[in-house]
């Protein structure tokens, strides 16, 4: 029988990440305090700079400057669509 996987929280993974890139306590030790198989730690680890060099590379506000743009066009279509059947609704003696 295969053992189950453990799911851990963003915030767990990220306590721990920080602590491998603080580098004041081994992978080994991180590995007893914590519980965690080293190559999750180290995996952990590469994520949290990963993620770090992309907000320092602007790709986080490029990504937010288009999801407003998505936004605001979906605001425009659905003005579009309330205006097109309040329309209708007239036209149709409502």
């Amino acid at each position: 029988m295969a053992g189950k996987r453990k799911n851990y929280s963003a915030e767990f993974k990220a306590k721990v990440a920080f602590e491998a890139i603080r580098g004041e306590a081994t992978v080994a030790e991180l590995v007893a305090k914590h519980g965690v198989h080293q190559t999750a730690i180290n995996a952990w680890k590469r994520q949290a700079l990963a993620g770090m060099a992309g907000k320092f590379s602007g790709k986080a506000g490029a990504h937010a400057a288009e999801k407003e743009r998505q936004i605001e066009k979906l605001h425009t279509k659905i003005g579009q669509r309330v205006v097109e059947r309040d329309f209708l609704a007239k036209a149709s003696g409502r």
